[in-house]
């Protein structure tokens, strides 16, 4: 994780304000801080945030604090802490137990924690990716289901549409950093306008875990041309020229459609 990175979080944290809502209705532990106690809760016997408590012991005894970090941004997140409310008590845990601020590798182990715990749950929640633009892998899934369950009574089912699928090439650009998630989405979104403009009708274009892009299309004798088209708009913007295009046949239900999109998922 870079420090754009971190930048980016805290610039960006504002727009994810109502998925912090979201999670705060799911039942949010806090307690307000009292006197002397920190963001993210009440105080326990040591005078830490309980949230805190775990990330105290470890820098007091100098070990495994950057996963304590990482867990301490995970559960703020899920008890819809904001990337303030988090950052703050981190500050406040590490100046009462080593009178100094926080390191930058402990703040990146916070911020990355936190935003990828909220961003997961707003994934689940939104049609459409927060980073690129492009539909969500969640409603991908429900547009498939939508399309086995209306052709339930047609011949041919879920054999008349077709998944295309884009996967840029690994190890050509910054975005190949395992923390680069920004690099890596801006990519995916270039990715996500040029498939659009190939397939222009009403499919569905949506990120498919961290190198590829699906298109949900009808299948008809054109298909095989905007296939074609894309690659070339792919080749044409990548910096190695190479990009694989190919034409994923549907499964014959709906929980096999499913397998197929977390498979491609984790390629």
């Amino acid at each position: 994780m870079t420090a754009r990175d971190v930048r980016l979080i805290v610039e960006h944290a504002p727009a994810w304000g109502y998925a912090v809502k979201i999670f705060a209705t799911r039942g949010r532990r806090f307690a307000a801080p009292g006197p002397g106690a920190s963001a993210g809760g009440s105080t326990g016997r040591s005078g830490l945030s309980h949230r805190f408590e775990a990330l105290g012991e470890a820098l007091a005894s100098g070990t495994g604090v950057l996963e304590a970090c990482a867990v301490a941004g995970e559960e703020l997140a899920r008890d819809g802490a904001s990337v303030g409310e988090a950052m703050e008590g981190l500050r406040a845990t590490t100046r009462r137990v080593r009178r100094t601020d926080p390191s930058y590798d402990a703040v990146a182990a916070l911020l990355t924690a936190w935003s990828e715990t909220t961003l997961g749950y707003l994934h689940q929640l939104s049609c459409e990716d927060p980073l690129t633009g492009l539909s969500s892998q969640a409603h991908l899934r429900s547009r498939l289901t939508e399309l086995y369950r209306l052709n339930a009574d047609v011949e041919g089912g879920a054999a008349t549409c077709a998944l295309v699928v884009a996967a840029m090439p690994f190890g050509d650009d910054p975005s190949e950093e395992p923390d680069d998630h920004f690099t890596r989405a801006m990519r995916l979104a270039r990715a996500g306008e040029l498939a659009r403009t190939a397939f222009v009708r009403d499919e569905t274009v949506a990120r498919l875990g961290l190198h590829r892009v699906g298109i949900l299309t009808r299948r008809d004798d054109r298909l095989g041309r905007r296939v074609q088209l894309l690659r070339t708009l792919l080749e044409g913007a990548e910096p190695t020229g190479f990009v694989r295009v190919w034409i994923e046949g549907l499964p014959g239900t709906d929980a096999g459609a499913g397998m197929l999109l977390d498979e491609l998922a984790r390629g």
